[in-house]
C-alpha cells in the first residue's frame, strides 16, 4: 500500500448516492475467483465459523487496462535493442495514465467501500488497489460470503476462507479482494542446517569462523577486490519484501561481526500496518537478505525494507514508488498470477530488476512455487560455489543439490521465446513451459548469518541467491548511471540472447543434480544461464560491447 489516506472528500457527499445506487447496480463477480479448491470440492472439513468481531485488512485491487498494449510495449519497444525507444521506461505517471485503472473508476470503487462501512484506509499511486478495514461481520454483508474456518488437508491447522464468491453492487470491474482467506501461509524460503541428509557435502574455504563465506566473499568471487573492482553501488537502492518485521540492531550486529564498517541506511517501511520492527521473532530471513545485497555493494544509498503481511500490497507498493531499481524477495506465499503478473509488468516498464528465490526442497511443488513460476521475474537458483581460498576469487561452481527447479507447475504460463532454444534433452527442460531458474548463486550450508542477537555459520538456501543478485544488478546499475545509460530493468529477454553469442557472459553451473534435473554445460533448471562472472557480467546487462 501506498500512504495512509484521510477520509477522502468526495466520499461524504457522495455516501447516500452510492447506498441508493448500490441496490439498482448490476451485481458483478470478480475476475479471480476467491474461494480455495479445497473449499470448491468439499475436501476439507468444516470447523466453524469465523468470529464476526475479527478485524480485516483488505486490498481491493481493480484491473489494469491495455495489457496487450503493454505486453507489445515491452517485447517491441522498451527491450528491443532495435527500438528506438530500447529502455525508454515509463514514471509511475505515465504507466498509471496508460495502464493503470481510471481515476473514475478507483474512485467509484472507494466510494462504494467507504459507504457501505469498509474504511479506505490507505491508497496506491498507480491506483491498481487500495486498502480498506473492517469487521469480519462487516466484510461478509459488504462481500456476501460467510468466512468460514477449515480443516487445513496437509497441515496441522485451520484455514479461513470465504464459502461462495463475492457478488458485489458496483458498476465498475474488480480484479481481486486479497487477504480473504490462509489457505496458504506466507513462507520464507531459508534453509536451516540439517535440513536435508545431504546438507554436509559443502566446501569450506570462506572467511567466516569454520571456513564459512560471508557477504565480502560473494563479491570478491562474483565482482572482485580492490582497485580492480570500484563498483559499490553508490546511488543506488535496493528494495527488498519481507513478510515479517526485523531486529535492526541484527543488521548492525552482522556488519560489526565481519564487516565492512556499515554505510548504507537501511530504512523499513511498513506497507499494510505491518510492525517493521519484530520483538522475539526469527529474522533470519529478513537480515540475511539486507546482510547479502548490502556485502555485495556496500556503497549502497540505501536498502528498502518493505513489511508487510499482504504479498500483493507489498509488491504494489515497491512498483508504484518506483525508488528501488533492483528488488528482491526470498519469500513463497499462494500464487495470484492475474494479479501479479501486472505489477511484475509494471516493474519492467518502470525498469526495475525483480528478483526471487527459486526456493528449496528440490522441486517447485515441495518448495512452493510462487512468484518463481511468473516469467516477468528473474528466477534465482542455487549454487556450490569454490572459491581460491578466504576472500579468493572465482574457482568452480555446480549446482546445489537442492534447488528447486522445474517447469511452472501452473500449465498457463508458457515458455517465452528467449528461453526456448535452450531447451535440450540434457537439462530435461519443458519446451512448453516456463523453466525455473533463470540465473543463480551459491546457496549450500556455509554460510555466516546473525539473527536473533547472535551469529551462527551453516545457513544457506535460495534465500541467499536473490539478494546477492540484487547487489550485482545494483552495481551494474551504477556503473550504467556512470556512462550516461539507463537501469538494466527486466534483462532476461536480453541476457538470454546475449548469451547465445557468448557462454562466457556468466560462470557456467556444472555437476550435481537436483530432483530430476542435472547441472549440465550450458544452460540447465538448476543453475539457470549461471552466476554472476563480474565486470564481463556486468558489460553485458548494460550493453556495453
Amino acid at each position: 500500500m501506498a500512504k495512509k489516506s484521510s477520509l477522502l472528500p468526495a466520499v461524504a457527499i457522495a455516501s447516500a448516492a452510492v447506498l441508493a445506487a448500490a441496490g439498482s447496480a448490476s451485481a458483478a463477480r470478480l475476475a479471480r475467483s476467491l474461494v480455495p479448491d479445497v473449499v470448491v470440492r468439499h475436501d476439507t472439513a468444516l470447523v466453524g465459523a469465523v468470529n464476526p468481531a475479527t478485524p480485516m485488512k483488505l486490498q481491493v485491487v481493480l484491473p489494469m487496462r491495455n495489457l496487450s498494449q503493454l505486453h507489445q510495449l515491452l517485447d517491441q519497444q522498451i527491450y528491443n535493442p532495435d527500438s528506438p525507444q530500447f529502455h525508454h521506461y515509463l514514471s509511475v505517471a505515465e504507466f498509471t495514465a496508460r495502464f493503470g485503472p481510471s481515476q473514475s473508476d478507483y474512485q467509484t470503487a472507494m466510494n462504494f467501500f467507504n459507504a457501505n462501512g469498509l474504511r479506505v484506509t490507505g491508497t496506491s499511486a498507480n491506483r491498481y488497489l487500495f486498502q480498506v478495514e473492517g469487521s469480519a461481520s462487516v466484510v461478509q454483508r459488504v462481500l456476501g460470503v460467510k468466512l468460514n474456518l477449515y480443516r487445513h488437508p496437509s497441515e496441522n491447522r485451520t484455514f479461513m476462507a470465504p464459502d461462495r464468491e463475492p457478488v458485489l453492487a458496483l458498476g465498475v470491474p474488480l480484479q481481486d479482494i486479497t487477504s480473504l482467506d490462509t489457505y496458504v501461509l506466507p513462507h520464507p524460503k531459508i534453509a536451516k542446517p540439517g535440513r536435508y541428509p545431504d546438507d554436509n557435502a559443502r566446501p569450506r574455504n570462506g572467511s567466516g569462523p569454520g571456513g564459512n563465506y560471508i557477504g565480502s566473499d560473494f563479491r570478491a568471487a562474483y565482482y572482485g577486490t580492490g582497485a580492480a573492482a570500484p563498483l559499490t553501488g553508490k546511488g543506488q537502492s535496493v528494495g527488498l519484501m519481507e513478510l515479517q518485521g526485523y531486529i535492526p540492531s541484527d543488521v548492525q550486529l552482522y556488519f560489526k561481526t565481519f564487516g565492512p564498517a556499515l554505510a548504507t541506511a537501511v530504512k523499513g517501511i511498513s506497507v499494510d500496518g505491518a510492525t517493521v520492527k519484530c520483538n522475539g521473532c526469527d529474522d533470519s530471513e529478513q537480515t540475511l537478505d539486507i546482510d547479502y545485497a548490502i556485502s555485495m555493494a556496500p556503497g549502497l544509498d540505501q536498502v528498502q525494507v518493505y513489511v508487510g503481511k499482504d504479498a500483493v500490497a507489498v509488491e504494489n507498493r515497491m512498483a508504484s514508488d518506483n525508488v528501488s531499481k533492483q528488488l528482491s524477495t526470498s519469500w513463497g506465499y499462494g500464487e495470484r498470477f492475474s494479479t501479479e503478473d501486472p505489477i511484475y509488468l509494471e516493474m519492467a516498464a518502470q525498469g526495475q530488476s525483480w528478483f526471487t528465490a527459486s526456493g528449496d526442497d528440490k522441486t517447485l511443488s515441495k518448495s512452493g512455487p510462487w512468484p518463481e513460476e511468473d516469467a516477468h521475474i528473474i528466477a534465482v537458483g542455487g549454487t556450490d560455489l569454490v572459491t581460491n581460498g578466504a576472500g579468493g576469487a572465482w574457482k568452480s561452481e555446480s549446482g546445489w543439490v537442492d534447488s528447486a527447479a522445474g517447469p511452472a507447475l501452473d500449465k498457463t504460463i508458457l515458455i517465452r521465446n528467449y528461453q526456448l532454444p535452450y531447451i535440450t534433452a540434457a537439462n530435461g527442460g519443458s519446451k512448453t513451459l516456463r523453466n525455473v531458474s533463470d540465473v543463480s548463486a551459491n546457496a549450500n550450508f556455509n554460510m555466516m548469518f546473525c539473527a536473533d542477537g547472535k551469529c551462527s555459520g551453516g545457513l544457506g538456501g535460495t534465500s541467499f541467491s536473490s539478494p546477492i543478485w540484487a547487489g550485482f544488478a545494483a552495481l551494474a546499475n551504477e556503473k550504467a548511471a556512470k556512462e550516461g545509460k539507463q537501469p538494466i530493468g527486466f534483462f532476461s529477454p536480453l541476457l538470454y540472447k546475449a548469451m547465445l553469442k557468448n557462454k562466457a557472459l556468466l560462470h557456467d553451473v556444472v555437476g550435481n543434480q537436483s530432483g530430476l534435473f542435472p547441472a549440465v554445460t550450458g544452460y540447465d533448471l538448476v543453475g539457470g544461464l549461471g552466476s554472476p562472472a563480474g565486470l564481463t557480467t556486468i558489460k553485458a546487462l548494460i550493453g556495453d560491447k
